[in-house]
């Protein structure tokens, strides 16, 4: 008997279509072959490369984190990798203009350059390079 396999992500948000395709074209990932996008818009999931899957929920609500700021806490945040400084500007460019929110720029960082965001729905995210 093997161990349970993560299917999936799950983030909820007050407006499922908006956020499916703010990290689809943050990401570069598409949505499962077949998908009829029109048919579902309280709940939807894109796929990346290897098969992983983020999905989103509809709520009626949902209190943005304010991290770092202690209020309304992260909870769940996500960490995504790219290959250098370069791709981690383009990600940041492409976040930005996607409506995403810097909240933290350690891109400078000798060990660890990074970026901390909030994408549309308040929730929080990183870019990382190696």
């Amino acid at each position: 008997m093997g161990y349970p396999r993560l299917r999936s992500t799950v983030l909820d948000t007050t407006d499922v279509p908006t956020l499916a395709e703010f990290y689809r074209r943050l990401l570069g990932w598409s949505y499962p072959e077949g998908y009829d996008i029109d048919e579902f818009t309280d709940w939807r999931s894109i796929v990346g490369p290897s098969g992983e899957r983020l999905s989103f929920q509809q709520v009626d609500e949902l209190a943005p984190t304010t991290w770092p700021s202690p209020e309304v806490p992260q909870q769940l945040h996500l960490d995504f990798q790219v290959d250098g400084h370069d791709e981690l500007d383009e990600g940041h460019r492409r976040a930005l203009e996607l409506g995403a929110v810097l909240r933290l720029d350690r891109s400078e960082d000798p060990e660890e350059p990074l970026r901390v965001y909030a994408d549309p729905a308040g929730h929080t995210f990183c870019l990382f390079t190696h």
